[in-house]
C-alpha cells in the first residue's frame, strides 16, 4: 500500500499543466467545445468538461480520490445548479488517467450509475491510446445521447454553463 501511495504522489508531482496543454492543444479544446455546443442544440441538460493535470500533493497523500475532487469540482463549479437539474461534469484527472462523470440528481436518477461508468471506461482506454481529442469529442456525444434521450430539448432554452472547457 505505501509504495502505491508513492507511486501516485510521484505522478502527481510529475504531470502539470504543460502535460494538459499539450494533451489538448487549442484546437482540441476547440473541438470539444463545438462538440458541447452542438449537442446542447439536442436536449436540455447542460455538459461541463473540465481537465485538471494533478491534486496537490498534501491532497494526495491524504488519499483524494478522482471522485471526490469530481464532486467538489462539481459544487464549485455550480454545475447542481441549472434549471432542470440536469448538468452533467466530465472530469479528467491526468495524474491518475482517470475520468469521472458526475451527473446532478434529475438526470442520473434516471441514467443510472452504469451508464455513466461505462462512459468514464470508455474514455480512460481512449486516453490510455492517447486518442485526447477524439475521446473527449465521443464522451461528450455519449453522455448526450443519455440527455437527448431523458431531457430532450422542448423549447430555445438557455445555455446555463460554458461550453469550453476548464483546464484547472
Amino acid at each position: 500500500m505505501p509504495s502505491s501511495r508513492l507511486r501516485r504522489l510521484w505522478r502527481h508531482f510529475r504531470v502539470d499543466r504543460a502535460h494538459v496543454h499539450r494533451a489538448f492543444p487549442p484546437a482540441a479544446l476547440t473541438r470539444v467545445e463545438q462538440a458541447i455546443a452542438a449537442c446542447e442544440k439536442r436536449h436540455s441538460g447542460q455538459i461541463c468538461v473540465v481537465l485538471e493535470a494533478s491534486l496537490p500533493l498534501a491532497r494526495v497523500w491524504q488519499g483524494q480520490t478522482p471522485r471526490e475532487r469530481a464532486l467538489e469540482v462539481f459544487g464549485a463549479l455550480r454545475v447542481w445548479d441549472t434549471e432542470h437539474n440536469d448538468g452533467v461534469l466530465i472530469y479528467l484527472l491526468l495524474a491518475d488517467r482517470d475520468v469521472e462523470i458526475v451527473a446532478d440528481r434529475g438526470i442520473h436518477a434516471k441514467v443510472g450509475a452504469g451508464a455513466w461508468e461505462a462512459i468514464c471506461r470508455t474514455m480512460e482506454q481512449g486516453f490510455a491510446a492517447g486518442r485526447y481529442a477524439d475521446t473527449a469529442v465521443d464522451g461528450v456525444n455519449a453522455v448526450g445521447e443519455h440527455l437527448v434521450a431523458h431531457a430532450p430539448r422542448a423549447d430555445g432554452g438557455t445555455n446555463e454553463l460554458a461550453d469550453r472547457p476548464i483546464v484547472l
